[in-house]
């Protein structure tokens, strides 16, 4: 079985055993899953391989690369503060100065410390294993969840159902996100997947072609390859070839479409496709958005309404929401807006639901976030913009939307599922409403969802590569209003303290480099009281992306006596690979008041190299995620009735594994990581 699979598996605690024969060594091998990585088989006993181990130190990173300062904690807060910028002076030196990236750099002053052998706690963690012909049938439950999802799926998630496609032939019935069957029609180049899009999504196939395979050219100055052309050609040729062709989309982007028409040539074969191709050389322009937006500058907003709907449907309107809301005068005006709303996508009612329910915070500019092409793209408006913005929703109006979006997610959930168990621990738990720039990986959750940390902990984050000069793992410290503080490579030889410590910028770690941070959070608490958040980032200093080198990076909870190695398998809480096509990520983060972890996750375009040199103060919103939306009260919706024992529900939503006899007594159990479940059922 392929690795992806393997390893997709593996983020979700199954093995997979390929052979299907006993091993011999059972015992020993179940006793060494446990002693080294803390690993308790719940069930396939049997079915358990001497190689696991093996696998399992591989993606648990047992080999993780020693960091800058070997002997970190310890050794790096007994150096002074000259000593350790005179330390990274000499590391530079020797790298960037001298050019000696081949092998690993590390301090020349530190002293050998003598660490206390392991002896942390550690949280158990709970696997089972199946065999291959079990795993494809979950894997292929997985793709088909994924394909529900109308949201763009993330590299891992992406990559999953691509292969399934290509290695086991997995039929596409049904795809609810043009994104991933865009992606998936320019890698499968299967042109029978362009029945399942419009005519107008053919440009969509070009820009993301000319992303992917022509980062140098710009939509409106094409020089496509003759396999690219012809292929696009064909799919234009399938969609004029229908008996019902609908192509006033396609004045939405008019002056695009002569274009790409003239660059292919293209000749129509029927009459309906002469008539496209006349209408799109023509002078005339049928554009929805044109008549929209001309209803909207007289004012005219039931007109303007009633275009939009008829033009383009109901989504449309939820699309535009915020510019028609902000342009209302009229109680009777907003009226008509929602009586005209298709109030049935419960995916939009969600994100709806969210964005009016975050806190505004008076007088601060607008910070505008997008994703295209799976990265996450963040615009600030200047207080000139500010000053002048025509867009503006009241606080009546947002809580009248409010109240009118939770209705209808109520009443589209209600009676949804019977009996269901939900456990507690999943009202800190986020729905995966924006999982299309996350990476995947083991202990990953939806962005927003929190975790206790407990108060006889630290964190240790850490980041390890290979194949490039240099990665800086970083930490930027927030206040309630987004101000922020920086603590990384340039800033930590003047603020190594026992809240916060720092192993040193490693930058020769083209064949293995490694970095770490120390937080303890009642320490940092006390030093730095004004600070509210921490937010870990990560970014090629190299100036390549992620998706060109090796990168992995996670967090591990340990005692803060300092036991064993600096990195410790046990210990792990999540390790996840960083792919994506950007040079900086953001990581995840810290509630220093409530000493909870938040998830963030997310890649950001760009070519930022340095941590401190973009504003973090949008990530403020995902903080309070799972204080407005979380699983537990999603499932508290749907729920017919919520029992309190999981033996007596058909639906369990728990992350503690179920005993084979408790299994035959439930329908169906839902973890906090299984992202495929929750996207369709916000998807159905």
């Amino acid at each position: 079985m392929q690795d992806l699979f393997k390893e997709y598996l593996f983020n979700k605690n199954i093995l997979v055993s390929e052979t299907g024969k006993e091993e011999a060594n059972k015992f020993e091998t179940l006793f060494s899953l446990a002693n080294l990585f803390n690993i308790r088989i719940s069930r396939g006993e049997d079915l358990v391989q001497r190689d696991m181990i093996e696998y399992v130190s591989g993606m648990l990173g047992q080999n993780v690369p020693a960091p800058f300062y070997t002997g970190f904690p310890q050794s790096v807060r007994e150096l002074s503060s000259d000593l350790l910028i005179f330390d990274q002076l000499l590391h530079y030196t020797k790298t960037y100065g001298l050019g000696m990236f081949s092998e690993a750099g590390h301090s020349f002053f530190e002293e050998k410390i003598q660490r206390v052998a392991f002896k942390e706690g550690c949280e158990i963690k709970k696997f089972e294993i199946v065999s291959e012909a079990e795993a494809v049938k979950l894997l292929g439950g997985y793709t088909d969840d994924l394909l529900k999802s109308s949201r763009p799926l993330n590299p891992k998630q992406y990559e999953l159902v691509r292969e399934m496609i290509t290695v086991y032939d997995h039929k596409v019935y049904v795809c609810a996100s043009k994104n991933t069957l865009i992606r998936l029609l320019i890698d499968l180049r299967k042109k029978e997947l362009v029945s399942l899009l419009s005519l107008s999504d053919i440009m969509k196939v070009v820009d993301e072609l000319i992303y992917n395979e022509y980062p140098e050219q710009k939509l409106n100055q094409l020089n496509l390859k003759n396999k690219d052309r012809k292929f696009i050609t064909g799919l234009i040729d399938i969609k004029l070839d229908g008996t019902n062709v609908r192509w006033r989309d396609c004045f939405e982007r008019k002056a695009l479409w002569s274009g790409l028409l003239h660059h292919l040539h293209y000749k129509p074969k029927t009459r309906s496709g002469r008539i496209f191709v006349a209408d799109m050389r023509g002078d005339n322009n049928n554009s929805v958005y044109a008549r929209f937006e001309a209803a909207m500058a007289s004012k005219d907003i039931r007109t303007a309404i009633t275009i939009l709907k008829e033009g383009k449907g109901s989504g449309a309107i939820l699309r535009e929401f915020d510019h028609i809301v902000s342009r209302i005068e009229r109680p009777e005006d907003m009226t008509y807006l929602l009586n005209e709303l298709d109030s049935n996508n419960l995916l939009i009612l969600l994100q709806l639901y969210m964005k009016y329910s975050y806190a505004k915070r008076p007088g601060e500019v607008r910070t505008f976030r997008f994703v295209k092409h799976n990265l996450t793209k963040v615009y600030t408006e200047t207080r000139h913009e500010n000053s002048r913005r025509k867009s503006v929703v009241s606080d009546d109006q947002t809580e009248r939307l409010r109240s009118f979006v939770e209705e209808n997610i109520r009443r589209l959930l209600k009676n949804r599922l019977g009996k269901v168990y939900v456990d507690p621990a999943m009202k800190n738990i986020a729905l995966p409403l924006q999982e299309g720039t996350s990476m995947g990986g083991y202990g990953v959750l939806s962005k927003g969802s929190r975790l206790s940390i407990p108060a006889c902990k630290k964190i240790r984050a850490f980041t390890y590569w290979e194949k490039v000069d240099d990665i800086d793992l970083s930490v930027v410290a927030l206040d309630e209003k987004g101000g922020q503080r920086e603590f990384s490579w340039r800033t930590m030889a003047g603020n190594q303290s026992k809240a916060i410590t720092f192993s040193g910028d490693e930058t020769s770690g083209y064949n293995g480099g490694s970095e770490f941070f120390d937080i303890d959070v009642e320490e940092f608490r006390r030093l730095y009281p004004m600070q509210r958040y921490l937010v870990f980032c990560n970014n090629v200093f190299s100036c390549i992306p992620f998706e060109a080198c090796y990168c992995t990076a996670g967090y591990m909870l340990r005692d803060k006596l300092d036991s064993g190695e600096i990195y410790e398998p046990k210990t792990v809480q999540t390790s996840f690979k960083i792919n994506c096509n950007s040079t900086f990520a953001y990581l995840f983060g810290i509630d220093l008041v409530d000493n909870e972890f938040i998830w963030l996750n997310l890649s950001r375009a760009g070519e930022t190299t340095v941590a401190g040199t973009t504003s973090l103060g949008f990530l403020l919103d995902y903080f309070e995620t799972v204080k407005i939306m979380n699983v537990y009260r999603f499932f508290e919706l749907m729920a017919a009735e919520l029992v309190d024992d999981p033996l007596k529900a058909d639906v369990v939503v728990s992350d503690s594994f179920m005993t084979e006899e408790d299994k035959e007594n439930t329908r169906e159990v839902i973890r906090s990581y299984d992202f495929e479940k929750l996207m369709a059922l916000m998807n159905s």
